[in-house]
């Protein structure tokens, strides 16, 4: 299995493992908070069909990565995308980012540049960011994430549960659009993964500016924004959204 080496942890090294599939424009698809790369494996077959060349990999605790007690901060995630694009020596490539993954292609933008990127898409993008405050006034209260929090530390895999019950909107959507085995499936990449990593990597998604980044560093690009996906686009950056609930689509 292929991995790509991205720092150490005392006496081992930090590793992610990625999958590297088809020929053509090449994609990095960036996973989101708690799966891993293989939560890409229905839009694989269709982009490998119309011709692109697939990269996706498992975060850093998540997956079959490894499982260090540090580094989990948009800085070392994008860092760590940084370098799994080095190393495959990418050039005029794609950065396609679900959820908390849109948050790694922002920060990578702010720290590598736009350089050898040909596309950014945010797929379920929570702009400007999700913790409510003066400036993002439709965000959430911060005692809904003090209690989140609190749920991980003390039970991850009875949060989980509840956690996809909403990511999915099973009381709508199972056995409709989403079958009870694939909630299933989803739950048990989410209580495989780093119970270290489980808490830090969800606070990060809480007050990461994903659109502020981008437009801050990019002033020449605008992008669009919708509940599903952000895009460069023109002549302007939307407002954020409102919140809504789709199948697969958080929170």
């Amino acid at each position: 299995m292929p991995y790509v080496t991205v720092g150490k942890e005392n006496s081992g090294d930090i590793q992610l493992y990625y999958e590297d599939h088809g020929s053509g424009d090449p994609l990095v698809v960036i996973h989101g908070y708690p799966l891993s790369g293989t939560s890409w494996e229905k839009q694989l077959p269709v982009l490998l069909q119309v011709g692109h060349r697939v990269i996706t990999y498992d975060r850093r605790g998540f997956g079959k990565s490894s499982r260090p007690t540090a580094g989990y901060n948009y800085d070392t995630f994008a860092e760590d995308l940084h370098k799994v694009v080095s190393h495959l020596k990418l050039h005029d490539f794609a950065l396609v980012g679900f959820s908390m993954g849109g948050g790694e292609v922002a920060r990578y933008f702010g720290k590598y540049g736009s350089k050898g990127v040909s596309k950014a898409v945010i797929i379920g993008g929570v702009p400007p960011y999700l913790l409510k405050a003066a400036d993002n006034p439709d965000g959430v209260d911060s005692s809904v994430f003090e209690g989140i929090q609190k749920a991980v530390a003390s039970d991850r895999y009875a949060f989980f549960t509840e956690f996809f019950k909403n990511f999915f909107n099973t009381d709508v959507f199972l056995g409709k659009r989403i079958s009870e085995q694939a909630v299933q499936a989803s739950w048990n990449v989410a209580a495989g993964a780093s119970a270290t990593a489980s808490l830090p990597a969800y606070r990060r998604g809480m007050k990461t500016s994903a659109m502020i980044w981008l437009v801050s560093m990019f002033p020449h690009w605008s992008f669009t924004v919708t509940p599903t996906a952000s895009y460069p686009s023109r002549p302007q950056a939307s407002r954020p959204p409102s919140w809504s609930r789709e199948p697969g689509w958080w929170p």
